[in-house]
This record gives structure tokens, sequence and C-alpha cells, in this order.
């Protein structure tokens, strides 16, 4: 049986998960998947970024563990809003060989149909970033201080550093640029994909 996870996000507080749950639960059940966690973020936009959407944060990270061989979702955009974030994700997920089910958009990667669908998905948003680069728009966040870069590689390299949040919470940045300046420094030369920007 295959092991499955559903991601749940609603914007505001006032809104309920519930619904969304049940369905992709019944659908799960007649794909004999095996729902074996559920991550919820509630009242959290998607527009923010990973490290301020801490279930889907949680899921990033038990997917780069192979917890799961699924994730359901009723939407793309509840995965999230941003295309260079939702490009990242997208991937990850592809070279982790983890399929992706969307009940809105009908995109179930366990088919031939919902691999073209996902593979169209994903060129179509990198198409979108392409174009923004061409007509010069700025992506992802503003880069930091060449002095605060060099004192945060310099964190990095020190035998029995911390981890990334730690050392972004000492120098007040968000753990995507810690993330993002320790890849030449992680063991295995590749940093995690998912990451927030």
């Amino acid at each position: 049986m295959r092991r499955a996870v559903i991601y749940l996000r609603v914007s505001t507080l006032d809104q309920t998960t519930a619904n969304q749950e049940r369905e992709l639960r019944e659908i799960a059940g007649r794909m004999s998947c095996e729902i074996v966690k559920v991550y919820r973020d509630h009242g959290i936009s998607g527009t923010r970024g990973r490290d301020k959407r801490p279930a889907f944060d949680k899921l990033c990270r038990d997917a780069a563990r192979r917890e799961f061989d699924m994730v359901m979702a009723w939407s793309v955009d509840r995965l999230g809003r941003s295309l260079q974030d939702l490009v990242a994700f997208l991937s990850e997920l592809h070279a982790l060989k983890i399929d992706l089910f969307l009940r809105q958009q009908g995109l179930d990667t366990t088919t031939p149909a919902g691999k073209a669908m996902f593979q169209m998905i994903q060129e179509r948003v990198r198409a979108g970033l392409a174009r923004a680069r061409r007509e010069g728009k700025r992506l992802g966040r503003p880069p930091i201080a060449a002095a605060l870069e060099k004192r945060i590689r310099e964190a990095l390299a020190t035998p029995g550093r911390p981890g990334i949040r730690v050392i972004a919470e000492r120098f007040g940045v968000n753990p995507s640029t810690v993330q993002r300046i320790s890849r030449p420094f992680d063991g295995a030369g590749v940093a995690v994909a998912v990451s927030a920007r």
C-alpha cells in the first residue's frame, strides 16, 4: 500500500480544512493509499515562504527523508503562490520520485497522463519565471551586504557549527539565506531544493 500524506492550508483563521481533508481521505481510500500524516497550516497565506509555514516546512523535510510516496493537496495554490517556491517544490518531489495528487487540477502523477500534466505545469512555471527575468523583474529576496554574507560563511565553516536556523537567528536573516550561502559547505555538496525564498 502506498504511503500518502495530505497537505492542507487556509489563509484565514475563520476558514476550515475539514471538507478538503474528508474528500482527500476518501480519494486516498479509492486509490488504495494509506494516509500516514496530515500537515496543516492554518491562517497562513500561500505567499509566505517555507520558513513561515511550519507544516509545509515539516512536509518538505519529511519528503527529503522519503517518509511517504505521495503528497495530496486540494489545489496547487494550497502548496504556495510563489512561482519560484512552487517550481522548487515540484522539482524536489520529482527528484525524490514522490507522486503528487491535486484534486482541483485533476493531477495524479501515478498515471501516465498525470506525469505528462506534471511536466507541463513545471514547464509553464519555469517559462513564467524566465519571462519575468527577461522583463527585468527581481525574483526572490534582495541580496544581503557582502560583509554580512562573509560573517555567515565564517560561521558555517566553523567545525561543530550550529544548524541553519540557529545561524539565521544569530545574524537576523532568513534561514533560506543561510541555506543558500551554506551550499558549498554541506556534506553532499547539494542543498535541498525546496527552500523558502
